[in-house]
């Protein structure tokens, strides 16, 4: 075998190489991550996170955001809402996270053993209320955003109301993007035009015109979905049979949860789950919307993404579908808020501040709740941009009672909802209206809301 012949020229060139690699400027070791020449953020001190230096983090790089909107109107809205990022940050890469399955169910558990492991994303999304405070704030996991608010000028332009829910001792701790309601009943007007039903107004109307409707053939008046959509359904009908003051009562420890009245709420709840269709459990959201312009059902219970949904497919308003306040709930807004959040340690902060903004920005907001099928948080809404359904939330978010969505994290903490949502899932297989308010009553003292 031949061997190389070392000579002193070649000697001299590995030596100039050498050279050249250890005085090179940034003698470290690369970051597989990092985009474009601009240096990583984890680069830098924690205290550089400031003037120049955090504007440059904030030009390039990547920004990871985590999020449950993967299908219909809400994949199209956060695809609006990231072209807007885009056009306005073209050197940050951004990562579209986004979890599919059970309204944010599958998302939140992937999310909860990622900050076990110490791996967050850059900003994710949650629900306003105590699904972010009694959950991330008070594991110490999300970073105050004030500094957001006073910049940006937010304040002025954000609902008194909500500000309250994303805050906990003078600190806000989220970015909300929109306004849903959850107490909507979706119809099809040409099957209860053929009926010769009225919309209801009550639950007493809204039992009989599901009975007529049965006797005339139609097996489930009304669609429903896997479990959270049940639980959702739960949460209308408590509203509508308690009224809006013990309503709110069952989650500040006003309203027993034991009492006779609770009891006559979770047997209107088993009269109306009676209307629903059998294969409820093995059904999406989406799903159940369909059989109503579909003509299989006359009704679903659904928030208003519903109604992004319909228009995605290709539906009329007014002809193809319709909408009401839940019966027995007219005059109350029962509101969820989808928000971002900074949480400690985000690998790219300062690409998730530069998400943030856009989030609350009125840019931001009118790209995407358009599309998604909700109502901007910001007060300053291009309503020329709104569709006939989103203006007359518009109106009722400015003038109906305000009331919290169980099913959607405003009013009861992530373990708390957990146990409901097990006793839901008890009285599902069951029918035990006592078993299930037991158990409800043990989740609300286990939750120390009760005491």
């Amino acid at each position: 075998m031949l061997k190389k012949r070392i000579t002193l020229p070649y000697i001299l060139v590995l030596l100039l190489a050498v050279l050249l690699v250890a005085c090179g400027p940034n003698n470290a070791a690369p970051n597989d991550t990092d985009g474009g020449d601009e240096p990583a953020a984890t680069d830098a001190p924690d205290d550089a996170d400031t003037g120049d230096e955090a504007d440059d983090e904030a030009a390039g790089g990547e920004v990871e955001v985590f999020s449950w909107w993967t299908g219909g109107g809400e994949a199209a809205g956060l695809e609006a809402m990231i072209e807007v990022f885009q056009a306005k940050h073209p050197d940050i890469t951004f990562n579209n996270a986004a979890v599919a399955g059970g309204a944010g169910t599958n998302a939140r558990a992937v999310l909860a053993t990622r900050l076990q492991a110490n791996d967050p994303p850059d900003s994710w999304q949650g629900h306003a209320g105590q699904e972010l405070i009694g959950t991330y704030v008070a594991a110490g996991q999300l970073e105050p955003l004030n500094f957001l608010y006073e910049e940006n000028g937010w304040l002025d332009v954000m609902p008194e109301t909500l500000i309250p829910l994303i805050s906990q001792d003078g600190n806000i701790y989220s970015v909300p993007v929109n306004i849903h309601r959850a107490n909507v009943m979706w119809y099809n007007p040409t099957i209860l035009e053929e009926n010769g039903l009225e919309v209801p107004q009550s639950l007493d109307e809204w039992i009989v015109a599901m009975e007529t409707l049965r006797e005339a053939g139609m097996d489930a008046p009304l669609s429903m979905g896997e479990q959270w959509t049940a639980m959702h359904l739960m949460e209308t009908v408590l509203l509508a049979s308690l009224g809006t003051d013990a309503y709110n009562g069952l989650w500040n420890g006003e309203t027993d949860w034991g009492s006779a009245e609770v009891t006559a709420a979770l047997e209107d709840f088993q009269t109306v789950l009676s209307y629903t269709n059998s294969d409820a459990s093995a059904l999406s959201w989406q799903d159940a919307a369909q059989l109503v312009v579909d003509g299989d059902a006359a009704f679903n219970v659904m928030g208003d993404w519903a109604e992004g949904f319909f228009r995605e497919i290709g539906m009329t308003p007014q002809e193809d579908y319709g909408w009401a306040p839940v019966p027995g709930t007219a005059g109350n807004f029962q509101f969820l808020s989808d928000s971002f959040v900074l949480p400690v340690g985000a690998p790219n902060r300062e690409a998730a501040i530069a998400w943030l903004e856009v989030a609350g920005s009125i840019e931001g907001q009118d790209a995407f709740n358009p599309v998604k099928g909700s109502i901007p948080a910001r007060s300053d809404a291009d309503r020329s941009l709104y569709g006939e359904y989103l203006l007359s939330a518009m109106d009722d978010w400015a003038s109906d009672t305000v009331v919290g969505s169980l099913a959607h994290g405003v009013v009861a903490s992530d373990p708390w909802k957990s146990e409901i949502d097990t006793s839901l899932g008890l009285f599902l297989g069951s029918g035990d209206v006592a078993a299930f308010q037991e158990g409800l009553v043990n989740a609300c003292n286990t939750a120390g809301a009760c005491q």
